[in-house]
């Protein structure tokens, strides 16, 4: 599935993903992005895993100090650049979410957007540990997932993916609960409010969570206090 994103899902294609997006999943994106940034001032160095061409990070650079975008395709960073450079405090780099070049400690707010956490496709235990080692003590990671409510609207969202020829054809006998699976082997998975928990609870970091919340009927996400 990783290799799915890099060969099919990235760079134009990934814009695209966004292009076609109908009204009600053009609110769910803006709302995820607004929740984000009401975490952010103007003191904080800030890590966006899994940035893409760069869509999150136009919005944050303007807030925060310093930004700092990783991801694992070139194509996706090479198209980044661009729209990137009119602002100074803004870093790009080729990483991976779960092996992280940074040291301990470094950022006061990491980012795990747009379902990244189930789109990364690696244990989301590894994605959260890592994230964690390179938030500063009161620091906060932000994860998100999709909503329950808002399944009806994203298999619209991903249908229309489907047309254009973004996506294989999803496969109606496989696609339910929360799951949406495409004939050409796409498969798109959520953490669901107890999943988050229960990821918590393993890494011995459910007194550090400070929310588990629905935004705009959308997103669910889960804000951790790096203790």
């Amino acid at each position: 599935m990783a290799g799915y994103y890099a060969d099919k899902l990235s760079a134009q294609r990934l814009r695209r993903c966004y292009e076609v997006a109908p009204p009600r999943t053009r609110q769910y994106l803006e709302a995820e992005i607004d929740h984000a940034l009401s975490k952010i001032d103007s003191s904080h160095l800030v890590l966006e895993l899994g940035c893409g061409y760069g869509r999150v990070l136009e919005k944050l650079a303007p807030i925060a100090r310093t930004v700092v975008g990783i991801d694992t395709s070139l194509a996706n960073l090479g198209l980044a650049r661009e729209p990137l450079s009119a602002f100074s405090n803004c870093r790009l780099a080729a990483m991976n979410a779960v092996a992280l070049g940074f040291a301990d400690a470094v950022f006061d707010v990491v980012l795990c957007l747009q379902n990244g956490i189930s789109a990364f496709k690696v244990d989301p235990r590894d994605l959260i540990r890592e994230s964690v080692r390179v938030t500063r003590p009161g620091g906060t990671v932000l994860l998100s997932s999709y909503a329950e409510r808002f399944w009806n609207a994203r298999l619209e969202w991903f249908q229309l993916q489907a047309q254009h020829g973004l996506l294989g054809e999803i496969d109606w006998e496989q696609t339910r609960d929360g799951v949406i699976v495409c004939k050409d082997g796409f498969k798109a998975t959520t953490v669901t409010p107890d999943e988050f928990c229960a990821l918590a609870w393993s890494l011995d970091l459910h007194a550090a969570i400070a929310a588990i919340e629905d935004v705009d009927g959308s997103s669910l996400f889960c804000e951790i206090l790096v203790p």
